[in-house]
């Protein structure tokens, strides 16, 4: 039996509670918040992968997301991981069910196979994914249906659902669960040997194609994707796990904190600031993050964040900063910054009927060949060198060429350097959606 450790990354959420630095395509995932020993930063997603691929060179990783954050995993992690990519949210069990069904029918992984599912976004360590391999061998025992990893608990927190076990030892069958309850009652939980739910499952490829095939009638991973907007928003949890009778936790005692708002992230940041940031006197207990090209200067704060991006400037007590998404939900604007597969883009003016954009590629990435409708557009290149093709006519660009591109025209750019472009974008009906590809 292949005995290869498969881990499903669950990459969803739609970056609200990291607000100005997060966007619906650029999750608190992306964000390169964590410093690498070489003094550049690197994001939560590019350290699971590291750590995994550090633990279990041979392991594949399938992450399942949106269709809207695929540009930001092929940007951070090149093509060394699956994607399982969502139509639309569903919620995590739809989103299980089709990252099972894609790796056994896109990637002929066997239905005796196991797989561990775990969310991207909790902050751990080594041992974390040491316990990953050793509960996907418990699955593969058969011990049970379904092998859960439960951590140990730190304090009596409201914010997590509760696992029962039987007894305490390492490995115990699971008695119950319990969902979200006060700290009081989380207390009394604990005292009980309770574990927290970290959302972390085990299981062979089989039991849940067939349970997610009995619950939303399929045959194959293409039908299943075809009707992915038809399913119902439900959760593993509910959907699955709690109909579960035969069900194994293995306890977890490592590092594992959720790192779910700005407190809690700048609690784990190595230094205080990041970007062209000055602390002046009498500020103790601030993080301040700046992606401008703008000095953000503090003085006589105390416990307090400010972050200040493209998309907006937040300033808050740290204990309030979990409360800022019935703020953001409000905020209607345009998309200033956003990951591509082949660099990224940068929006710095947005006018009725134009728009200006600085626009980065990585050396040896290049855009699709496009088109599009209702837009011209000018290139001026600032730095690098590239090649465009314009309507089937190839031509070398470098600094200070200006291209110019009308609507209808087929395109496409690619860098041989680091290049950097500023795009104009002029006509009345600018929009993401108006693009046409073409084969070169």
């Amino acid at each position: 039996m292949n005995e290869s450790l498969h881990i499903i990354l669950l990459s969803g959420g739609s970056g609200k509670r990291l607000w100005p630095l997060s966007n619906d395509v650029r999750s608190k995932q992306f964000i390169p918040l964590f410093k690498r020993e070489d003094g550049s930063y690197e994001s939560m997603v590019q350290r699971v992968f590291r750590q995994i691929r550090k633990v279990e060179p041979e392991a594949t990783v399938t992450v399942a997301t949106s269709k809207s954050q695929v540009s930001s995993i092929h940007n951070q992690l090149g093509d060394a991981v699956g994607i399982s990519v969502e139509p639309c949210r569903r919620d995590t069990f739809p989103a299980i069910a089709l990252a099972t069904a894609y790796l056994h029918d896109k990637q002929g992984v066997g239905e005796d196979e196991v797989a561990v599912v775990c969310p991207v976004d909790p902050l751990v360590e080594d041992d974390y994914f040491e316990a990953l391999k050793r509960l996907s061998d418990l699955a593969r025992r058969g011990a049970s249906n379904l092998t859960l990893l439960g951590i140990e608990p730190t304090y009596a927190s409201d914010k997590y659902g509760y696992i029962i076990p039987a007894d305490k030892g390492e490995v115990s069958k699971v008695r119950t669960f319990r969902e979200k309850p006060s700290k009081d009652v989380a207390a009394d939980y604990i005292a009980k040997g309770a574990l927290w739910n970290g959302g972390v499952f085990a299981f062979k490829l089989g039991y849940v194609l067939r349970r997610a095939k009995e619950m939303i009638g399929f045959s194959d991973y293409q039908q299943l994707f075809s009707r992915f907007e038809e399913l119902e928003k439900i959760s593993f949890d509910y959907a699955v796990v709690e109909h579960e009778p035969d069900i194994t936790v293995m306890r977890f005692a490592g590092v594992w904190k959720d790192l779910g708002t700005w407190n809690t992230l700048t609690e784990e940041m190595t230094e205080p600031t990041m970007g062209n940031v000055i602390l002046g006197r009498d500020c103790s207990n601030v993080h301040v993050i700046n992606e401008l090209n703008v000095p953000v200067l503090c003085m006589g704060q105390h416990d307090t964040i400010v972050v200040a991006s493209a998309e907006g400037i937040l300033v808050t007590d740290k204990e309030g900063s979990g409360w800022i998404k019935p703020y953001v939900d409000g905020i209607e604007q345009q998309l200033m910054f956003a990951d591509k597969s082949w660099g990224s883009y940068l929006v710095l003016d947005a006018q009725p009927d134009g728009m200006t954009i600085k626009v980065t590629l990585k050396a040896g990435a290049q855009m699709n060949y496009h088109s599009h409708e209702h837009r011209n557009e000018v290139w001026t290149v600032v730095s690098g060198e590239g090649e465009t093709l314009i309507d089937g006519m190839t031509q070398h660009i470098c600094p200070g060429d200006v291209i110019t591109i009308m609507s209808g025209c087929k395109h496409r750019v690619r860098a041989i350097t680091p290049l950097t472009l500023i795009e104009v974008q002029l006509g009345k009906d600018i929009s993401v959606h108006d693009k046409k590809k073409h084969a070169e």
